[in-house]
């Protein structure tokens, strides 16, 4: 399976990160020695079950480093294009590829280990859409004080990741990306893209993984699976100053381990 990076966005002053990134791109932030692309960059070709990598955002002209199977794109001014752009070249290198995984650029604590178990719990779904979600509990076993945003379900109270799955077909859809980029941080724009029930029953802790599956691929019109992952590493993004702080530690300490 081929893998995207979407790393491009340069934080503004309104931006927490900016008095770190001071008009530079947020992926360069450094971490013990490597810009924070880097780091995922690295675990992506280093993964047995990838074998394509395509990043979207800072070059080698800023001292990245990619390797002969990776693809380095430049930051085409948005989420949307980036993802469809990404895509596009996916389907170029691999005109058979039926999934891809998508990354952000700001989990530099993904290790080979967790994008192989990833791409493979992506491949068993078969889903348009594959979502990861992480627990509290295991969240702040490995990042306690990160401050992530997490959402009651029935069973769990999750926040999401960042390493996911979908189908080449799906993904080709703009409207779709569109609206799901455009509902990202309103609530009723949420609901009115996967349906108030959905919303609803999550405010009430009524609703399962399983509903929010079937629920939300009855609403868009497409198959999608919700994935429970044991890596907190996968939904530890750096937005954040503290957050920033949190995973520079954390990868001090693996590495002194």
């Amino acid at each position: 399976m081929d893998a995207i990076v979407i790393a491009g966005g340069t934080p503004g002053p309104e931006d927490p990160l900016y008095p770190l990134t001071q008009g530079r791109p947020k992926a360069l932030l450094e971490l013990e020695g490597r810009p924070m692309l880097q780091w995922v960059v690295d675990a992506l070709e280093a993964s047995a079950r990838v074998e394509h990598v395509v990043a979207i955002g800072p070059g080698p002209e800023f001292g990245l480093r990619f390797g002969p199977n990776t693809t380095c794109l430049p930051d085409q001014g948005g989420m949307i294009a980036n993802i469809l752009f990404g895509l596009k070249t996916v389907q170029r290198l691999s005109p058979g590829a039926t999934h891809t995984l998508l990354a952000s650029g700001d989990i530099p604590a993904i290790t080979p280990e967790m994008v192989d178990w990833r791409v493979a719990t992506v491949e068993a779904a078969g889903a348009d859409i594959d979502y990861a979600v992480v627990e509290r509990q295991t969240m702040d076993r490995v990042f306690p004080g990160s401050r992530r945003s997490f959402t009651w379900l029935k069973e769990a109270e999750v926040c999401g990741g960042d390493l996911n799955g979908v189908s080449v077909s799906a993904a080709c859809d703009e409207p779709l990306w569109n609206a799901l980029v455009a509902s990202r941080k309103n609530a009723l724009k949420q609901a009115a893209l996967i349906g108030y029930d959905v919303l609803l029953l999550a405010m009430f802790r009524r609703l399962t993984l399983r509903d929010a599956e079937r629920r939300v691929s009855r609403n868009l019109g497409l198959k999608a699976h919700v994935t429970l992952c044991p890596f907190a590493e996968v939904g530890m993004d750096v937005d954040k100053p503290h957050q920033l702080e949190l995973v520079r530690q954390y990868l001090r300490a693996r590495g002194a381990a």
